[in-house]
């Protein structure tokens, strides 16, 4: 080191973690400086016009009911900043075969009153859940801890702890409950026979009544904007288009360092001061299946055949429970499904300043082995031609990344990983090694406050501001009640 370094931290990503923890620690009065490789902050958060001028589409995250319900993001007020959230009038629909499809609506009643039989044992489901959403959040939301409202996030737990489709199946007697209900699962990228996935599909549900699945007012990068602007309010200093690869060169600018990358980013640049056991945690982090990602322009709007699909932000294409579990099996075992669960982005039905007038952009993934470097466009396409027949007439321009693109675009996505590790029991909370501070490393001066970190994937700040509250308990040994 030559001198005394000219930051307090210095963190190394500028995802919605990135930001959220240099916030943090300059709301506590240190200064801050964020280094981001790329020439556009962000993340697993951007936008751009990547089919056509004029068309903006969002090239990783794109509906946000984790961003409207982040504890830390409604601390900081995202409005007041510029965010405006887009409220579909249905925040999801998953067609079936036979023409018609199950909405969830933002009413739990609404929803219920069209699952036939299965309606009450919805409502017993999710009434409790969205009556006390906020308290299941925050801890939900948290490291492995205690629970601060034990009572109620037992019950979410309980059910949480199931694999989604054992209890889809205790739950609900007809096809149509147990379909929706499993859409949601799938988004854990996970075997639905695994225990622990229910949780993905009971938060989402449970979200998507109380708060909404929203998109942002002129894409997702608005929200990373608006998070660098505080940052820079607070005397933060950004840095893009420097890839960090030696820590020793970031700790002569700063007295410590968070990473809001993947463990095999942190291992590559900190492999001269961490001690060889916890080098070989890292080493053996698993990272889950990849995502194949395509955007889509067209000349009108996806001609679904249920009316409800025309209504609903987000758009599950997998058929019934069994076909999604099928698919997500395939995947986990290293396997393309040929019909695969693939997951339908409309913001521009909503949000018109996404494209031109009449046109429209679509948002569209599926899961594939991690590594895959297979174009899955005419799958993806054919799930939505089976609902929306004339689909394929109306695509005037098209985008498409493989597992490998997406990783080579963010290196936080391994192998296509969109959540920067395996969610399942066996490093949720553990994540990124088995510490009783998961944030912080056997060297006093690093952290990790990525999605790699608790509580993992997803557009919400929490993993940066847990880093960030770790960092300064433990480094600053301030008790910052921020």
């Amino acid at each position: 080191m030559t001198g005394k370094p000219e930051f307090d931290a210095i963190i190394v990503g500028s995802g919605p973690n990135g930001l959220a923890a240099a916030i943090t620690l300059a709301n506590a009065g240190l200064s801050v400086k964020i280094i981001e490789a790329y020439p556009t902050i962000g993340g697993g958060c951007r936008s751009g016009e990547i089919t056509l001028p004029g068309f903006t589409h969002d090239i990783c995250a794109a509906v946000h009911p984790l961003g409207i319900s982040s504890p830390f993001f409604r601390r900081i007020q995202l409005d007041r900043l510029g965010v405006r959230w887009v409220q579909p009038p249905i925040p999801l629909s998953h067609p079936l075969d036979d023409g018609t499809a199950i909405a969830v609506y933002r009413s739990v009643s609404d929803t219920a009153a069209r699952l036939g039989r299965d309606g009450p044992a919805y409502r017993r489901l999710m009434e409790p859940l969205v009556r006390n959403y906020q308290s299941i959040l925050s801890d939900y939301l948290g490291p492995l801890r205690v629970p601060e409202r034990p009572v109620q996030f037992a019950g979410f737990g309980l059910l949480a702890l199931q694999p989604a489709a054992l209890m889809a199946r205790a739950f609900f007697r007809d096809e149509r409950a147990r379909a929706v209900i499993s859409g949601m699962a799938a988004h854990s990228i996970l075997p639905l026979s695994r225990a622990g996935t229910a949780a993905f599909g009971l938060m989402l549900g449970m979200l998507a009544h109380a708060v909404g699945w929203p998109v942002p007012a002129q894409g997702s990068q608005v929200i990373v904007n608006a998070l660098a602007d505080c940052v820079r309010s607070l005397g933060g200093v950004i840095q893009t288009g420097r890839r960090v690869t030696n820590i020793a060169d970031v700790l002569d600018q700063g007295r410590m360092v968070l990473f809001d990358t993947s463990p095999r980013e942190v291992l590559a640049a900190a492999q001269s001061v961490l001690p060889e056991d916890y080098q070989a945690q890292l080493a053996r982090y698993r990272y889950g299946p990849g995502v194949f990602k395509l955007d889509l322009a067209l000349d009108g709007p996806i001609p679904w055949t249920a009316p409800e699909c025309h209504q609903a932000g987000t758009v599950h294409l997998g058929g019934t429970m069994e076909e999604i579990v099928a698919s997500e099996e395939v995947v986990w075992r290293g396997e393309h499904a040929e019909r695969p669960f693939v997951l339908v982005a409309q913001p521009s039905r909503f949000d018109p300043s996404r494209a031109p007038e009449g046109k429209h952009t679509v948002w569209a993934y599926c899961h594939v082995p991690n590594g895959s470097t297979r174009d899955m466009s005419d799958v993806i396409e054919a799930q939505i031609e089976r609902f929306a027949p004339g689909f394929r007439q109306r695509i005037i321009a098209r985008h498409k990344r493989t597992a490998m693109e997406l990783e080579a675009y963010n290196p936080n996505y391994v192998g296509g990983d969109i959540n920067s590790g395996a969610q399942d029991l066996g490093q949720l909370f553990t994540r990124p090694a088995v510490r009783l501070d998961p944030y912080s490393t056997p060297d006093k001066r690093i952290f990790i406050c990525s999605s790699a970190a608790p509580p993992g994937g997803g557009v919400h700040g929490m993993c940066g501001y847990h880093g960030a509250r770790s960092a300064l308990r433990r480094f600053f040994h301030i008790a910052s009640e921020w």
